[in-house]
C-alpha cells in the first residue's frame, strides 16, 4: 500500500511539473508572441496590466507554473534527504520526549523511490544502536520509530529486563548487554517511579528506562517458531527494533521483525521541542504547546 502523502507529493509534482514544461515551450511563448504584437500595432506604449489582459493566462496554468518550483524543492527534500517526523508517544524515553520534533535522514539506508519505498541506490547500512523510523509491520501507513536491536542473524533474549545479545553462527552463549544505573526519576507520562540505566548496544551508549513495577510479559511476545518465548532469531533481511522505554514499548518483543524495506531513515536530531504540562485550571486545548525544551535541540544518541 503506498504512502498516501507520499504518493499525493509525486502526484501533485507531476502534474504541477508537465503545466511548468508545456508553458515553458508552448504557452508562454505564445503568450508573449501575442502581446509583443499588439505592442507593435498600438500607438502608445502599453504598460503591464493592459498587456496581460491580452491572451490572458488561465489561473490554474499560472498557480500551477508558480507552484512547481516549490513543490519539486519539497518533494526531492522530503523523499530523499531529511522529513521531519513528531514523537507521538513515550515508548522512546528518555531518548525521545512526547513533543519532540525530530529529523530522519532518508539517504542513510539507501535512496529509495518515495511511494512503495523501493531502493534506487544503495547506501550505507543498518548499524546495531541506530535510532531509526520504518513502516509498521502489521499497518504500513503508520510510521514508527525504535532503536535497532537486532541485525539480520543476530540472536536475541530479552528476560528479566536484561538484555542478551549473540552475534555469532552458530550461537554458543548470549552476552548481557552491559547497565550501569543511573539513579530513579519521575516522568509526567509514567504512574511511577523509572529506573534510568546507561546501556551499551555495540559502539552506542544510550539511556533506557525500567518500570521495577511492571514484571515481563513473554506470554504476549512475538512467538517464533523452534524458539522459547523470550528469544527470537533475526531472519536475513529483517531487524529487531526495541524502544528504550522498555516496558512502555510495543516494538519487535510483541510484533516481530521489520523488513528492510520497511525502513524509512535514521532519525539523527531534534530540531524543536514542545512541552505540553498544564494545570488543571488552564483553559488552553491540550494540542497547544506550555513551552519550548531548547535544552533538548541537538543530535540523537
Amino acid at each position: 500500500m503506498a504512502n498516501t502523502f507520499a504518493l499525493i507529493l509525486v502526484i501533485a509534482t507531476f502534474v504541477t511539473g508537465i503545466i511548468w514544461i508545456i508553458d515553458k515551450i508552448k504557452w508562454g511563448p505564445a503568450r508573449r508572441a501575442a502581446q509583443k504584437a499588439a505592442q507593435e500595432k498600438a500607438t502608445v506604449k502599453l504598460d503591464e496590466e493592459v498587456l496581460a489582459t491580452i491572451h490572458p493566462e488561465n489561473v490554474v496554468i499560472e498557480n500551477a507554473r508558480s507552484l512547481f518550483p516549490v513543490i519539486l524543492i519539497v518533494f526531492i527534500l522530503r523523499s530523499f534527504i531529511y522529513e521531519p517526523f513528531q514523537i507521538p508517544s513515550g515508548s522512546m524515553m528518555p531518548t525521545l520526549l512526547v513533543g519532540d520534533f525530530i529529523l530522519v535522514e532518508k539517504f542513510s539506508y539507501g535512496v529509495k523511490e518515495p511511494v512503495w519505498q523501493n531502493t534506487l541506490i544503495p547506501m550505507g547500512k543498518v548499524k546495531r544502536g541506530d535510532v531509526a523510523v520504518f513502516k509498521y509491520p502489521e499497518d504500513i501507513r503508520v510510521d514508527f520509530i525504535k532503536r535497532v536491536v537486532g541485525l539480520p542473524g543476530d540472536h536475541i533474549v530479552y528476560k528479566d529486563k536484561q538484555l542478551y545479545l549473540c552475534a555469532s553462527e552458530p550461537c554458543a552463549s548470549y552476552k548481557a548487554l552491559e547497565m550501569n544505573f543511573i539513579g530513579e526519576q519521575e516522568f509526567v507520562d509514567e504512574e511511577s517511579t523509572m529506573q534510568v540505566y546507561n546501556e551499551m548496544l555495540g559502539q552506542v551508549a544510550h539511556q533506557i528506562l525500567i518500570n521495577p513495577m511492571r514484571i515481563d510479559q513473554p506470554a504476549r511476545y512475538y512467538q517464533q517458531p523452534e524458539t522459547v518465548a523470550y528469544e527470537w532469531i533475526v531472519p536475513e533481511g529483517h531487524y529487531f527494533m526495541m524502544g528504550d522505554n522498555r516496558d512502555n514499548s510495543r516494538d519487535s518483543r510483541y510484533w516481530g521483525f521489520v523488513p528492510e524495506q520497511n525502513l524509512v531513515g535514521k532519525a539523527v536530531a531534534i530540531w524543536i521541542s514542545f512541552e505540553f504540562q498544564r494545570s488543571s485550571r488552564s483553559i488552553l486545548p491540550s494540542w497547544v504547546p506550555s513551552g519550548v525544551r531548547f535544552d533538548r535541540v541537538g543530535g540523537i544518541k
